[in-house]
């Protein structure tokens, strides 16, 4: 997006890349169907954001999700009203985008891994290359590294590592969208490891999560990953507790009644099953997390199917999950993401220190970010010239 921007713009741009091919994160952010935003009221929209709204609308104001809706149908790839690429794959969108930018002029240059400034400047580029170490000078530099998840795919942390050696401020990278691990019983993690919890609240929210091998994770959990992350750090390693309801479909006053109806010769297994459809994973993860004196209470398991406590630990680890939080801290860049202590270097993407759930969030903000720094290097650089 920041090559397009400069670009469009008239300025010489070449793109560099760490991997043989270029968008392989965006590529597997497709993989399960082309996740692009959710048509919402901006206000509702730019809440998305937690913690840095007030950085990251701003960015919004530029290119938002109507912007992203209009950038998609200028490729030429028809979208639906969510927006969907109608044939739900990012491929056939990112052949169409590199076409239009390598015939705006636009050079690719793959498997050359940004190692950092090589003068004090910072208008010297160190690069790893096939052909070993290259030092390039550039005008103005726009990075875009990632942040840490998917390191497979490119996003190191590396080039963030660098930037705070220089003396930016740099927040530690830590999960987000991401599971969190629980300490099954051997049993329950045998019987009910890849089963889904549907149709269950977590603080108030709707929706549905999966029993792995290590703990829980899904929708609803990442949805909710920032505020659980936190409270586990302030935990000092005690965990947290997320409170489930496993039957979000029922008061806790029907609840209580069914329960407490008479299930005659029926087990308390198949009267829950009978009265409150709770089976399954449902009834193992009651059983799980419950001692038999309150599973066998009926007041105590009335309450606890509206508000079961489940207790995790600790997040997966950061390698594999769907995004990050941390990075260059926005407090280190001007309304351009021009870095304040290092003119003509801009930074955009992930490697900002921002977070928003999975459902085309983090690409929007992606988007919006790397336009802004595209055309504040534009800026940039005719300022220096007009000098």
């Amino acid at each position: 997006m920041a090559a397009e921007a400069l670009a469009a713009g008239g300025a010489s741009v070449d793109v560099f890349g760490a991997m043989p091919s270029v968008g392989r994160k965006f590529l597997m952010a497709g993989k399960g169907g082309m996740n692009l935003p959710h048509s919402e009221p901006a206000d509702a929209f730019r809440g998305r954001y937690g913690a840095r709204r007030a950085q990251i609308a701003p960015l919004l104001d530029r290119f938002d999700a109507d912007a992203v809706r209009a950038w998609v149908h200028g490729l030429g790839v028809d979208s639906s009203g969510r927006v969907f690429p109608t044939d739900m794959k990012a491929a056939p969108l990112l052949r169409a985008w590199l076409h239009r930018l390598r015939a705006s002029g636009v050079r690719l240059h793959m498997r050359h891994r940004w190692l950092g400034f090589a003068d004090e400047d910072a208008s010297v580029s160190r690069f790893v290359t096939p052909d070993g170490e290259k030092s390039l000078r550039h005008d103005a530099l726009v990075l875009a590294t990632g942040g840490a998840s998917w390191p497979q795919l490119g996003s190191d942390g590396r080039a963030v590592a660098h930037l705070a050696s220089r003396g930016v401020d740099v927040a530690p990278f830590v999960p987000s969208n991401c599971g969190f691990e629980a300490d099954w019983t051997p049993l329950f993690r045998e019987r009910f490891a890849g089963e889904p919890l549907k149709s269950v609240a977590i603080e108030g929210r709707a929706g549905e999560c999966l029993i792995t091998e290590h703990g829980i994770e899904g929708s609803l959990i990442y949805a909710l990953s920032a505020g659980i992350r936190e409270r586990i750090a302030a935990s000092g390693g005690a965990g947290m507790e997320i409170v489930v309801d496993l039957a979000p479909q029922f008061s806790a006053e029907r609840v209580r009644e069914e329960v407490l109806h008479p299930c005659g010769a029926r087990s308390m297994s198949s009267h829950l099953q009978s009265r409150l459809h709770i089976a399954g994973v449902k009834a193992g993860l009651l059983r799980e997390c419950l001692s038999k004196e309150a599973f066998a209470d009926p007041e105590t398991l009335a309450a606890r199917i509206k508000s079961l406590p489940v207790r995790v630990m600790r997040a997966r680890p950061i390698a594999e999950v769907i995004s990050s939080a941390g990075g260059v801290a926005f407090e280190s860049l001007d309304v351009r993401l021009m870095l304040n202590g290092l003119p003509g270097v801009f930074c955009a993407g992930e490697m900002l220190d921002w977070e928003a759930p999975t459902g085309g969030y983090l690409l929007t903000a992606c988007f919006a970010s790397g336009i802004v720094a595209g055309e504040g290097a534009l800026a940039w650089l005719r300022e220096r010239d007009a000098a």
